[in-house]
């Protein structure tokens, strides 16, 4: 068992929101479930008291968490992995995930992902909660992410992505040959039938999601996607809600759809295109010491990339 103590004081930024809400904001190490467990439970508590996880909040209390954790994942366990950096200096790490690797230990994943190559890449962020990670990809999706690496950059960019100043834009090949571009504005939350899926439902989080067309090929559209919000899977619910589901993602409403008498390396190639077709293209936001404003993009991995060229002959 880790014994966990930690302390922040309320932000008046956060004021008039509940308990569990500005805990997760703080408390980043843990899941929202999780801190209004050790709410409950009374191990998370407001100014010395207890509290429900729904009471609000009002700036200035001292929230303190003083709870046993079972050990189940190596978070702590530096791990040589070749990771693409793009960036770096005292405060951030920007990089390529390639597609394939988990971000952070969990459930099936109990080491060998990019926590674990940061900490043997730069020891320090073992003093960062989830070692500096403040946004995440899932495991089959590509792309530029950045990490904070010291606690102003941990502060700054977690607010930056909680007020939405961190631009996130996608590249999204769908099924379906899409007339014109769309914004989607649909909650989403966990599907009440598959507990590893999220789905569109009226009492979900907020989300929205601007979709534009990059190029249209005869049964399929590559898209442009520019986050309004940060939900699990966000885009892929969007757009298996709207009826073009990304390519290869099975589990949110790929069928595998090929055009008429396709050629057979295209037939081939969308066939064992096996992940989600989503890259997180481009990243934009003000340096969290400096204020500059930065830029990053990934280049589209090979295999998208090959996809992409053969449906443009098919074309």
């Amino acid at each position: 068992m880790d014994k966990i103590i930690q302390q922040f004081e309320v932000p008046q930024a956060l004021a008039g929101q509940r308990l569990d809400k500005v805990a997760a904001t703080l408390f980043t190490e843990f899941s929202r479930a999780e801190l209004a467990r050790w709410i409950t439970e009374g191990s998370l508590t407001k100014d010395g008291a207890a509290c429900a996880p729904k009471a609000k909040v009002h700036g200035g209390e001292l929230l303190l968490l003083e709870a046993d954790r079972s050990v189940r994942e190596m978070w702590d366990e530096a791990q040589s992995l070749a990771l693409d950096v793009i960036y770096e200096d005292d405060d951030i790490i920007v990089l390529h995930k390639p597609a394939g690797l988990v971000v952070h230990p969990g459930a099936g994943n109990p080491a060998g992902t990019l926590v674990n190559g940061l900490l043997e890449h730069r020891a320090e962020l073992r003093s960062l909660p989830r070692a500096g990670v403040v946004h995440r990809l899932d495991k089959d999706t590509s792309g530029v992410m950045v990490v904070a690496a010291s606690q102003l950059a941990l502060r700054q960019l977690t607010q930056m992505i909680q007020d939405r100043a961190v631009e996130r834009r996608y590249l999204a090949l769908c099924e379906g040959r899409m007339v014109a571009g769309v914004d989607v504005d649909e909650p989403i939350g966990r599907d009440p039938h598959v507990r590893t899926r999220q789905a569109v439902r009226e009492d979900g989080k907020p989300a929205y999601t601007e979709f534009r067309i990059v190029q249209r090929f005869r049964v399929h559209t590559l898209l442009k996607a520019r986050l309004g919000s940060g939900r699990t899977h966000q885009i892929r619910v969007h757009l298996k809600s709207i009826g073009f589901p990304l390519v290869g993602d099975r589990r949110y409403g790929a069928r595998g759809r090929l055009p008429p008498a396709a050629a057979p390396e295209l037939i081939r190639t969308l066939q064992g295109f096996k992940r989600q077709a989503l890259h997180a293209h481009e990243l934009e936001f003000s340096h969290p010491a400096t204020q500059e404003p930065l830029h990053f993009s990934a280049p589209v991995p090979d295999d998208l990339r090959r996809l992409l060229d053969h449906l443009d002959q098919d074309a």
